[in-house]
Formats: structure tokens, sequence, C-alpha cells
């Protein structure tokens, strides 16, 4: 056999075996920028009644047009007009749409001067494949409050590591969205308030007049800008250009659904990564089903995975605000300057999140 039949047999062959091979989406390629200095702080323009509130979704799929219009229904009782992105349902696999789509739906909204502000439909997984597609010039241009959790910690750890623009960790558009949740985002988006938020009572009372649902790893005061969010989405971004510089910063953190050696794993990455040598505070709010599935007296409790990592810092550290996967969650600025006070379990907002 000729040399060249046998280049086109093994080129043919090669071709063969990837027939019929599921292709997952192409991450895009990005090269990593030099880490810059922490960018200035810029503060969107609070909601008022009557605004266009844009709708995105960078990461999970809404469905189908009825859950839309549910979501549309719970934006028109806020009081504001929903405008749902272009390619909202979309499907591409568990997300909603190609990247490049969910990349341009989010561009578009920043760039919309009737849209006042946007906010997430959901979580899922898919904000940080987009964070290489996003224009951060375009967005430090057109500031405006980005709204979410979950998965959506990517988008908000991004923006204030590249941009500078304050965002609002808070219920994503598809939440349930009870009394508390939105007088808490009605606080801090539309009436620009300084609120000091607080571990719960918690219920009944007991002897040592405690009763809060408190844990102080660490007492003491702090003050720095607010950074964090989903503990699993924060540790992802660790070695990228998109984790935003934690020196002075008081870390927020909470997760959902995790073993308690899951979390321990992250914080230790976290340690091991340097973020806890740099922070001058930590608050984690709630990890929601942390336990192991399994059970057992061997394992250790999340409390006890959070008291072994967190009360040798040097720094004020408790557990027990109303932030994560929960129906009456806090809504939380990103990039903004906090108090917090261990021992009392409080973090004071010091300045509006909103001009």
């Amino acid at each position: 056999m000729s040399k060249q039949k046998q280049t086109r047999r093994a080129v043919l062959a090669g071709l063969g075996s990837l027939a019929g091979a599921a292709v997952l989406p192409t991450l895009p390629a990005f090269s990593a920028p030099a880490r810059a200095s922490v960018p200035r702080l810029i503060k969107p323009p609070r909601l008022r009644e009557g605004d266009v509130l844009g709708l995105v979704a960078p990461a999970g799929f809404v469905g189908d047009r009825f859950g839309l219009e549910q979501i549309m229904a719970t934006v028109r009782a806020m009081g504001l007009e929903p405008r749902p992105a272009l390619h909202m349902l979309q499907r591409e696999g568990y997300l909603a749409g190609s990247d490049r789509t969910r990349a341009d739906d989010l561009m578009a909204m920043f760039e919309d001067d009737k849209v006042r502000a946007i906010m997430a439909v959901r979580g899922g997984w898919g904000c940080a494949r987009i964070l290489p597609l996003l224009d951060y010039k375009r967005i430090a241009a057109n500031p405006k409050l980005f709204v979410g959790f979950s998965d959506n910690t990517a988008l908000h750890l991004a923006f204030a590591a590249r941009t500078g623009v304050a965002s609002v960790h808070g219920p994503n558009a598809s939440a349930s969205w009870p009394p508390a949740a939105w007088a808490s985002f009605q606080a801090l988006a539309l009436e620009g308030a300084t609120p000091t938020w607080q571990v719960p009572e918690g219920a009944g009372a007991n002897l040592s007049g405690r009763g809060k649902d408190l844990r102080t790893f660490r007492g003491g005061k702090a003050r720095g800008r607010l950074l964090g969010g989903n503990l699993s989405v924060l540790t992802a971004l660790v070695g990228t250009p998109y984790l935003p510089d934690f020196t002075g910063a008081v870390l927020f953190i909470e997760d959902t659904n995790e073993s308690e050696y899951r979390i321990d794993r992250m914080l230790t990455q976290l340690a091991l990564a340097g973020v806890f040598d740099k922070v001058a505070g930590v608050v984690f709010g709630q990890c929601t089903g942390c336990r192991n599935p399994d059970g057992g007296y061997s394992n250790f409790t999340i409390y006890e995975v959070l008291d072994r990592q967190f009360s040798g810092l040097r720094v004020p550290a408790f557990q027990g605000l109303q932030i994560g996967h929960i129906a009456a969650q806090l809504s939380v600025p990103v990039g903004l300057p906090v108090e917090i006070d261990a021992d009392a379990g409080t973090m004071r907002l010091l300045e509006p999140a909103v001009s």
C-alpha cells in the first residue's frame, strides 16, 4: 500500500471514531489579562415605580412561555414593567441558549436606554461560561443594577472585579417573593436605604436568653466592601481574572444541597488560595440542605465545619443572616462598604447602594 493511501486511510479512521460522539458547547477562549487595581465604585441609578426591568437568563433555561408569563406578572406586582430578553425562551441542553446568545442578551439590556435595571430569572449553571464574552467597558459606561443570586454570583464577582459597578445579591425573578424578601429588595433598590441586617430571633425562649440563630465563630467588628455569594460558584472562579481582590473586604457566602465535606473542601480551597488571609471579616449566611444524605455520627455537622474553618481566623466571623437559598432571603449589595458585628450578628450598610 502506498504511503499516500495509508495516510488517507488513517484520516478516515480518525473521522469515523468521532462520528456519533456527543459534542458539548465549546467554551469561549480568552487570555487572562493582568490583574488590575480595584476598580472605582460605580453606583447604578435606583429603581423607580414604573421603570422597565430587563429580564435575562444567563444560566439555566426558563421552560415555557407560561412560566415566563408568571415571572412577568411578579415583576408587574412590584410596580415595574418587565422586558424579557429577545432569546429568553431558547434552550440548549441545560442552558438558556448558546453562550453567545446569553451574553448578547445581557449586553443588550445594558445598552438599552429604556431598561433601568436587570434581573436574572433563575440560576442553574452557565454564567461563568459567558464571562469572557461580555464587554466590561460598555457595562461600566452604562451602569445598571443587576439582581440575582446562586449561579449569578459569577456575574456579581466579575462586575466587581472588572467594572466596579455595584450589584444586588437577591432573589431571582422566578422566586416566590414573600413580603420579607420584597421589603428587603425594595429598601435597597427603590428607596436607597442603608439597613442594618441582623440574625433573626430563634423560635421560643431558653434559659440562656440568647434566643437567636446566631453562631459567632470569632467575635469583633470589621468594615470593608462586601464581596461574595454562592460558595460553589465563588471557589470555581479562583485562579481566573473574574475573581475580585478580597483585600480588606467582608466576605459573605452561602450554599445549598452540599454535604458537609464538600463545604469543608471549598472553604479549604479558599484558605489555600489566600483569600482568608486578605479579608477583614466573614459572614456565612444560610447553608440550606447542607447535610450528607448518608448521615452517621462519624460526620462533622455543618456548624463544626464552619467553626473549625473560621474560629482560627484573626478576623470577625459569624453565621446566620438570611442570605441564600431561602424564600425570605435578604437583598445585599455587592461592592458596597459594610460594618459587621460578629458578637451581635449584624451587618450594617454604610452608604446607599444606588445613586
